[in-house]
C-alpha cells in the first residue's frame, strides 16, 4: 500500500546579499554634481571651481581639513599650465539656450500678472491701513477723523483713475492703424516727402505786414483752432484772396458775400499749397474751401500749357456717396460756366459714379479733364481698366474722409494712392473727425495744417433739437404729428431700407407729396427724386444715411429721425441737413428703450453742449463717463468722439471688432482691389 502523497512547496528565490552584484551598482550623483559635469563638457570647469572656492572662502572659510585639501588641490591645478579646452557641444548649447529663454508671450503674461499682483497688494495695503486707522480711532469722532479718511479715499481714487487712463491708452494704441495711409509703391520704396508743394499764390502785402496778434485775435473771435508749422494768415474777404471777378460774381449769385470761419483760414492754406485737415460743423461751407483753389490751379495750368487729349485730371475729389458727387459736380459747373462766359479758358470736369455709364466719364477724359469728382468704387474700376490715369494729378481731396474710412473704403483709398506718380497736395474734410482718424490721416500728409472750427463732432448751434420717447409701434403714426411742427420741405431719415419704403408708402396713402432714396434704388430714380425735392416739387424726402453725408438742401425746415442712429456721428450728419449757413432749422428724433444706453448718453451730452432742452428720461441717464470726464481731464471717447462714454465702453469700437472677427479668413487677397497686399 503506497504511503501518503508528499506535499511539495515552491521555493522562493534566495535574496541576494548586499555584497553581491557590486558590478551593476551605479553611485547616486547629486543634481549639483551633474550640473558641474555638464559644464565640464562645455569647457567651463575652471570658472565653476573658481566661483565655488570664492563663495566658500567668503561665506564659511575653511570649516575642515578636507576643505583645505580641496582648496590646495585646486590651487595646484591652477598653477599647472592650462590644458586645451575641449570644443563645446553646439547642439547642447542651443538646447540649453532654448530651455532658458522664455517666449515673449510668456514674459508678457508674467509681467501682466506681476502688475495685477502689485495692484492687488497696493489695494490690500490701503484697506489694511484704513482698518488699522479705524480700529485705532474708534473712540474718536468722525469729524476729527475726516481729514485722514478723505486722504485715504483720494489715494484709492487716484489709483483707479491711473488704471483707467492706462487702459484707455492701451486700447487706443491697439486700434491705431500701423500702416500709413500711403500708396503701396511709396511704402515699399520708403518714399518720404518733407516739404509741401510750392504754388505761385501769395497773400496780399498788406496782410503779410500785419502783426501776429491780429491773426490770433481773428482766430479767437471766430473760434478757429489752428495747428501746424507756420500757418498762412487768415483773410476776411474773397477779394483779398485774389479771386477773379467771374468767381466773385458766381459767389454773389449763390448769395455768398463774405467767407465763413472755415473759409477765412482754409482757403489761404490751400492756395499756399499746404496739406490740410478741415473740421467744421455741417453747413459751414467746407466745399468751397477745396473747390475754389482747385479751379484757380486748373486755370493756371491751362493758361501755361493747355490740356491735350487723354490728359488729366489735375485735381481729384473723392466722396463716399453718389448724390454728394453729383452735387459737387454741379457746383464746379456753376463756377466754370461763369468763367467761360467772361472769356476764361474752358475747364472740363469728369463725374465718375456708379449707376451712370462709364462712357460719359470716358468722353470727358478723352478730351482732357482738368478735374474729376468720383466715388471710390467707380474710380478704382476706371483706373484698373486704364480708362484714366493719375500721372499728372497733383491735387487730392477726400470729402467726408472719416465716413469713407468707417464705411470700409480705406483699402480702396490706399490702393488709389498707389496710382499717383508724384507728390500731391492732400486735403481731408469732415464735420466729425475723432483723434484716431486725425492721427491716421496725418500719415498721408506733409507738414499738415489742422483747421478746426468748434469741437470736432459738435452739432450746429442753428438747429433746435427735440428728442421724444415713442414706442416702436406708434412711430409711423407719430410722423404726421411731427410734420405739423414746421412748413415743408421736410427730410425723414430711417436706418433700414424697408423702413424707408414703408414710410414712403404710408405718406403717399395720406396724400403727402413724398419721394424716397436708398441704396437699393436705381441711380436714375435717386437723381430724379433729389432733383424734385430740391426744386420744391415734392415736400418730403425719405432716405437712409446715403442722404446724410454732405448733401446741401438750403431750404429744409425740419429733419425727422425715425430712429436713432447706431453712433452719434451719424446723428450729427443727419441733423446737419438743416440749419445750414445762417438759416435756422429743427430736428426731431424718436427714441425708445431699444436704443443703446451709451448712444443715449452721447445724445444727452450733445444736447447740453448745444444748450438745448434735455428731456427727463435722458437727464436721468448717468454713466461712468460722467464722473471720469472731469477727473481724467479729457472728455468723451477718443475713438468715435462721443461725449457720453469712454473708449473702454465704445459701442462703435465693439461693432467694428465684431465685424473684423467675422471677416477673418474671408478676404480675397488676390482680388483686383487688394493691390496693397
Amino acid at each position: 500500500m503506497p504511503g501518503p502523497p508528499i506535499k511539495r512547496y515552491r521555493r522562493s528565490p534566495t535574496p541576494k546579499s548586499e555584497s553581491e552584484g557590486d558590478d551593476d551598482y551605479t553611485e547616486y550623483v547629486s543634481v549639483k554634481e551633474r550640473r558641474k559635469q555638464q559644464l565640464v563638457k562645455l569647457g567651463r570647469l575652471q570658472e565653476v571651481k573658481t566661483s565655488d572656492s570664492e563663495k566658500e572662502k567668503k561665506v564659511t572659510g575653511f570649516s575642515s581639513d578636507e576643505d583645505k585639501d580641496i582648496w590646495e588641490a585646486n590651487k595646484e591645478q591652477k598653477d599647472k599650465p592650462p590644458a586645451e579646452k575641449p570644443k563645446p557641444n553646439l547642439a547642447l548649447v542651443s538646447n540649453l539656450l532654448k530651455a532658458n529663454n522664455k517666449s515673449n508671450e510668456e514674459q508678457d503674461k508674467e509681467k501682466k500678472l506681476r502688475m495685477e499682483e502689485e495692484e492687488q497688494k497696493r489695494r490690500e495695503e490701503a484697506m489694511r491701513k484704513e482698518e488699522e486707522f479705524l480700529e485705532k480711532n474708534k473712540n474718536i469722532s468722525l469729524l476729527e477723523q475726516h481729514k485722514e479718511l478723505q486722504q485715504m479715499a483720494e489715494g484709492r481714487k487716484e489709483s483707479m483713475l491711473e488704471k483707467q487712463r492706462k487702459e484707455e491708452e492701451r486700447i487706443l494704441k491697439e486700434v491705431a492703424e500701423n500702416t500709413a495711409l500711403k500708396g503701396v509703391s511709396e511704402l515699399a520704396r520708403g518714399v518720404e516727402y518733407t516739404e509741401p508743394i510750392k504754388t505761385s499764390w501769395r497773400p496780399p502785402k498788406l496782410i503779410i505786414s500785419m502783426p501776429e496778434k491780429r491773426h490770433q485775435r481773428i482766430w479767437k473771435k471766430l473760434h478757429i483752432d489752428v495747428e501746424g508749422i507756420d500757418p498762412p494768415p487768415p483773410i476776411k474777404a474773397f477779394k483779398d484772396m485774389k479771386f477773379p471777378k467771374p468767381i466773385l460774381e458766381a459767389l454773389r449769385k449763390k448769395g455768398i458775400e463774405k467767407p465763413s470761419p472755415i473759409q477765412i483760414q482754409g482757403i489761404p492754406t490751400v492756395l499756399s499749397g499746404r496739406d490740410l485737415i478741415g473740421i467744421a460743423y455741417t453747413g459751414s461751407g467746407k466745399t468751397l474751401v477745396y473747390l475754389l483753389p482747385l479751379i484757380m490751379f486748373c486755370l493756371e495750368q491751362e493758361a501755361r500749357l493747355p490740356f491735350i487729349r487723354d490728359e488729366g485730371p489735375y485735381g481729384l475729389i473723392i466722396v463716399p456717396s453718389r448724390e454728394l458727387a453729383k452735387q459737387i459736380h454741379e457746383n464746379v459747373e456753376h463756377f466754370t460756366k461763369e468763367l467761360k462766359k467772361h472769356g476764361f479758358p474752358s475747364l472740363r470736369t469728369c463725374l465718375a459714379i456708379g449707376g451712370v455709364p462709364t462712357s460719359e466719364a470716358a468722353d470727358v477724359i478723352r478730351s482732357g479733364a482738368h478735374m474729376m469728382v468720383a466715388t471710390p468704387g467707380r474710380l478704382m474700376d476706371m483706373l484698373n481698366k486704364k480708362i484714366c490715369t493719375l500721372d499728372v494729378c497733383r491735387y487730392l481731396c477726400l470729402d467726408e474722409a472719416d465716413r469713407m474710412i468707417d464705411m470700409g473704403f480705406e483699402d480702396d483709398v490706399r490702393t488709389i494712392f498707389s496710382y499717383f506718380s508724384g507728390q500731391r497736395q492732400t486735403l481731408l474734410f469732415s464735420a466729425t473727425m475723432p483723434k484716431k482718424i486725425q492721427n491716421f490721416a496725418r500719415s498721408a500728409l506733409v507738414k499738415p495744417i489742422l483747421v478746426n472750427v468748434g469741437r470736432a463732432g459738435a452739432a450746429s448751434m442753428n438747429i433746435i433739437q427735440e428728442v421724444e420717447f415713442v414706442q416702436p409701434e406708434a412711430k409711423i403714426v407719430h410722423i404726421l404729428e411731427c410734420l405739423k411742427k414746421t412748413s415743408p420741405p421736410v427730410l425723414i431719415f430711417a436706418e433700414r431700407k424697408q423702413d424707408v419704403d414703408i414710410i414712403h408708402e404710408y405718406l403717399l396713402l395720406k396724400g403727402c407729396g413724398a419721394v424716397a432714396i436708398h441704396g437699393g434704388k436705381d441711380m436714375e430714380e435717386r437723381i430724379r427724386s433729389v432733383a424734385e425735392f430740391k426744386s420744391c416739387k415734392k415736400d418730403i424726402l425719405v432716405a437712409t444715411d446715403v442722404a446724410s453725408k454732405g448733401l446741401d438742401f438750403p431750404d429744409i425746415q425740419h429733419v425727422i429721425n425715425y430712429d436713432m442712429p447706431e453712433d452719434i456721428e451719424n446723428y450729427v450728419h443727419r441733423i446737419g441737413r438743416t440749419g445750414r449757413g445762417v438759416n435756422l432749422g429743427m430736428a426731431t428724433t424718436m427714441v425708445n428703450s431699444k436704443v443703446d444706453e451709451a448712444v443715449l448718453a452721447d445724445l444727452k451730452h450733445l444736447l447740453i453742449e448745444a444748450k438745448q432742452k434735455v428731456p427727463p428720461f435722458l437727464a436721468s441717464i448717468v454713466t461712468e463717463a460722467d464722473q471720469l470726464n472731469d477727473q481724467l481731464g479729457s472728455t468723451g471717447c477718443s475713438y468715435c468722439g462721443g461725449l457720453g462714454h469712454r473708449i473702454t465702453a465704445c459701442p462703435k469700437l465693439e461693432a467694428v471688432q465684431n465685424k473684423k472677427a467675422g471677416e477673418v479668413g474671408k478676404k480675397d487677397y488676390l482680388a483686383s482691389n487688394a493691390a496693397d497686399y
